[in-house]
Parts: structure tokens; sequence; C-alpha cells
């Protein structure tokens, strides 16, 4: 991991839950955060609380941003280069999961997940890779997946949500070749869990009654595991390249 510190990363969605833990630990690994979040003073008050906790200068950077504004990321990694330095890391985190069936969904909910969860991660991508080439940088790019993008799972009111991240799997693969073919040796993992004790779950349960159902007596996994897998991957040497990991909580059925 020592090659990582004092380099810059970006962390989409980094205001609470997976986002906050790993923009968290790659601070304190020593690398310059951009944490990116519609919630830009929570992300700051994260950064002064870990002022005093961070090792070998690393420091977190809060930058308002919408994902499902393409001005917003393309200001954001703008400001990051001006401001902090090339993009060495992306951690495409953000996602939303707003409750609704296909039969009488609500399109702009639909258009919600998919400008968030697949399009702005595009745009993320796009832009981190740029950079990454043009400075000839050895970077990764990670997408925080989940298992509804590899496996069809019928659950109330999820409706889209495991579309979009089927199509996230599909990009992940489809950027390893480019990236092959352009002889470049930019990673890029998709790392996909099953359900997570996130807030992403608590906002969906006020409006979704059916799904809190079915996960309130599961078993889920934590954010502190989806960051393990992260930091497995970035410390892997440049000759390994892992392309996905899925992980579940022990017990789950699905």
């Amino acid at each position: 991991m020592e090659r990582w510190i004092g380099k810059v990363a970006i962390v989409t969605g980094a205001s609470s839950g997976i986002g906050e833990v790993i923009a968290e630990a790659l601070v304190k690994l020593g690398m310059q955060v951009v944490g990116l979040a519609r919630r830009e003073d929570v992300v700051e008050a994260n950064a002064k609380r870990l002022a005093a906790l961070a090792k070998n200068g690393g420091k977190l950077h809060g930058v308002k941003c919408d994902m499902t504004s393409e001005s917003d990321i393309l200001q954001a990694f703008a400001w990051t280069i001006k401001n902090v330095g090339p993009v060495h890391v992306l951690v495409n985190n953000a996602g939303v999961l707003r409750g609704n069936n296909l039969i009488d969904g609500d399109t702009n909910k639909w258009r919600q997940m998919i400008d968030t969860n697949f399009l702005g991660l595009c745009i993320a991508t796009r832009e981190a890779c740029k950079i990454m080439m043009a400075n000839d940088i050895p970077g990764h790019i990670i997408h925080i997946n989940s298992i509804t993008g590899h496996y069809h799972l019928h659950c109330p009111s999820v409706g889209i949500y495991g579309a979009t991240k089927h199509a996230v799997t599909n990009v992940t693969d489809i950027l390893r070749q480019e990236l092959a073919g352009n002889h470049s040796q930019i990673k890029v993992t998709s790392i996909s869990p099953g359900a997570v004790k996130t807030a992403i779950i608590k906002d969906e349960s006020n409006s979704s009654p059916q799904l809190l159902a079915v996960l309130k007596d599961g078993p889920l996994l934590e954010s502190e595991d989806i960051l393990n897998a992260v930091l497995y991957v970035l410390g892997t040497p440049p000759r390994v390249h892992i392309n996905e990991i899925t992980l579940r909580a022990t017990g789950s059925p699905c």
C-alpha cells in the first residue's frame, strides 16, 4: 500500500456508509482524498475529525457534487486537478435505491437510479481515465457494485435497481478490454456485495416496508467488509489485476 501514500483518490458518495468508511481509511493510509457528496458539509466535518488521525500527510477534501449532474462531476474533477493533483484512484461508490416496481413504477425514480448508479459512474470513470492516461498513471478504478448486478433477485419494490448494477458489471469488463487495448496499466475492479447495513437501506425502508421486511431478519454485511475488499485490491502488486470480488453475509440465502 506504500505506493499510494501521497497520491490522490476520489471517492463518490463520501458523506455516509461505505463511501465514508473508504474515504476515512484512505486518509489514514496517507492519501489525499477528495470526497464527493451532495452533503459537502458532512464530508468537511469528517475532514476536521480526521485531521488528528491521518498519517503520512493524508487529508480529506470535501467537494459538493450531485452525481446526476455532469457539470457537477466535471467541476469536481477540475477542482481536484487544480487544488490537489492528478487522480490515481477512483472509487465509484455513490448509489441510490428508489423503491418501485416495473409494472407501476415512477419514471423519476428510475431516472435517479440510472443517472446516479450508472451514468454518473461512467462520466466519473471517463474523467479519471483521461487524467490517468494523460499523466501515465498506473491507477485503479473501483466500482462498488452489487450482487444484483450478477444475479436476478426478486425483491419487492427494487424495480430496475438490479438493471443499473448489471450495467455496471458490463461496463467494468468493457473498460478492462479498452484499457488493455490501449496498453494501459490502469486497473478496474468491480466489488459486488450483498445487502449491507447502510443508510441506503434505512432511507428505503421509509418508503418501502416490503423491502424492509425482507431485509430486517436476514444477515447483513457491514461497511467495513466492503472496505476490506477495497484495501485488498489496492494492495495487490502491479502484475495482479482483480476484476471482480463478490461477497455476501454468512448465511445469506441470496
